[in-house]
């Protein structure tokens, strides 16, 4: 039976001619992804939550436009499915930063920035591992206390903000969050202060959200290796007392000067574009 690494010098090309040929084999320690998914998400009426603050001007506004959303944390739970050995549920919280433009009256709008959350749940597969992992870099009051299990990766841009809208009264919406298990480092967004639950009115917004999601395991793998990595781009710092040299190795921004040609924007931006007009 031949050798992994005899297999490799067979199977793999010789990418470049003679100067780029195939060494060895190596094997290196990485994250192999087992399944992933994309999704384009319309997450409609979702309750917007305000500050103290936020909130006494909503309860004052008499329209609201949305400004601008943004995706400031993905909170993930991996969970293994029963009865399908090697699945595994992915549950995601994601928590958006709404701003909107609160008018009242003839003057101009107040820009008022508010919380949204959503659930969303997927099921990949994540493949089975029973081995325990240790690393010396982690300390062991850190480690939880649960199998081996796959690693979630949510990849996702800023959402479009597809429409907001005022609303009194309190009615059951989308979105409903329980306050007093808002992280803090999602209130440090909001400058630490607390939210209101419950106002005179409130703000429902509807987003759209593109994502990926995958799971992923450490693994080994054998990969052929050409040669050693060495940057070819000279390091560029700051010379004291030299400044116009430092000047001169900066390239002419000429993409600040003229605007960019057809084609240049993505379908994303074009969407995204239109729609916030």
């Amino acid at each position: 039976m031949p050798e992994k690494g005899a297999a490799v010098h067979q199977a793999a090309p010789a990418a470049g001619g003679a100067d780029h040929k195939i060494k060895e084999a190596v094997c290196i320690h990485t994250q192999k992804i087992y399944d992933a998914c994309r999704d384009k998400d319309c997450f409609e009426d979702l309750h917007v939550y305000f500050t103290v603050g936020g909130q006494a001007v909503i309860d004052r506004a008499t329209s609201v436009k949305c400004h601008r959303a943004e995706l400031i944390w993905c909170s993930l739970d991996v969970e293994s499915v029963a009865f399908n050995r090697g699945f595994y549920s992915v549950d995601v919280k994601y928590f958006f930063r709404v701003t909107v433009d609160a008018y009242m009256g003839m003057g101009r709008p107040v820009e008022v920035a508010g919380l949204a959350t959503f659930d969303k749940r997927v099921i990949l597969f994540g493949s089975e591992g029973n081995a325990k992992i240790f690393y010396s870099t982690i300390r062991p009051e850190s480690l939880p206390l649960k199998a081996n299990m796959p690693t979630a990766v949510v990849e996702a841009v800023d959402p479009i903000c597809l429409g907001v809208k005022l609303s009194e009264g309190h009615e059951e919406t989308s979105g409903e969050y329980d306050l007093f298990d808002v992280p803090e480092y999602i209130c440090d967004f909001f400058n630490g202060d607390d939210f209101v639950e419950k106002g005179e009115k409130h703000v429902l917004c509807t987003l759209g959200q593109f994502t990926m999601i995958r799971l992923e395991r450490d693994t080994q793998l054998v990969i052929p290796f050409y040669d050693f990595v060495m940057p070819e781009k000279e390091c560029i710092g700051s010379t004291e007392g030299q400044p116009c040299e430092l000047f001169k190795r900066i390239k002419f921004p000429v993409d600040e000067f003229f605007p960019q040609l057809e084609g240049e924007f993505t379908e994303y931006r074009d969407l995204r574009d239109s729609l916030c007009k």
